[in-house]
Formats: structure tokens, sequence, C-alpha cells
């Protein structure tokens, strides 16, 4: 006895996969930007009240890479650049040390962003199914 197993559906859903990939990408990478300028933007923000009369030169330090691991990873690296003026003490000022205590801008930053950036990818991997219908 042979079981019959229709595979339209399945090669619907193949098809429509196909054609909502390419788009898929290119969101997600706009939305991992969006990100990174929103964690660069507060992160600076939070270091202007917290250490701005200490260390006035290092919010300024603070940027970002997006970087890209084939065509489906990105990753935002992000914090201060420890060749710029003050951008050293990028670790003693988040992190803190045993006569400081931490400030966790980028860390708050961070949370603050999370949400959103959670909420706009699960939005994407909603859309992405109807895209290619």
């Amino acid at each position: 006895m042979s079981a019959r197993f229709d595979m339209s559906d399945v090669r619907r859903l193949e098809r429509q996969l196909a054609r909502a990939i390419p788009r898929l990408r290119q969101e997600v990478r706009q939305v991992t930007m969006r990100g990174a300028v929103n964690i660069k933007r507060d992160w600076q923000a939070n270091a202007r009240q917290s250490s701005g009369r200490h260390a006035p030169a290092y919010p300024n330090s603070i940027g970002f890479d997006l970087a890209a691991y084939g065509p489906d990873i990105f990753m935002a690296i992000i914090g201060p650049d420890k060749g710029a003026p003050q951008g050293a003490l990028g670790n003693l000022l988040e992190y803190g040390s045993v006569k400081n205590p931490p400030h966790r801008d980028g860390g708050r930053a961070a949370d603050v962003e999370e949400p959103r950036f959670e909420a706009q990818i699960a939005l994407l991997a909603d859309r992405g199914l109807t895209w290619g219908a």
C-alpha cells in the first residue's frame, strides 16, 4: 500500500518564500541599521548626562559598524572608538571599577532598543509570508 501526498501546497510556499527572502534580507538590514543608530544616539545622550563634566569628549567617541556575515546575518558593533579622544575610557565608564560605579550608558540604551528591535523583526517575519503571495 503506498501513500499519496499532495506537494502543491509545499511548492506554493517554496515559491512564496523565494520571492520574499530578498526583500526580507533588505528589510532586516535596514531594521538592524536603525537599531544601531538608535542605540548610538541614546548611548551618546546617556553619556552626556552621566559623564559630560568629567569626560566631555567621550560621547563623541561612540559609533557603530554594521557587519554582514553572508546574506542572512547582520550584526551591529556599537561602542566607543578607543582611538578617539576619551574613547579609551569606555570600559571604565560603562562597567565601572573598584572606585567608580558603572554608568551603563550603553547597556541602558540597548535595553530601551531591544523590545523595539524585536517587534520590528517579528513584524517583518509576519509580513514576509504575505510578500511572496
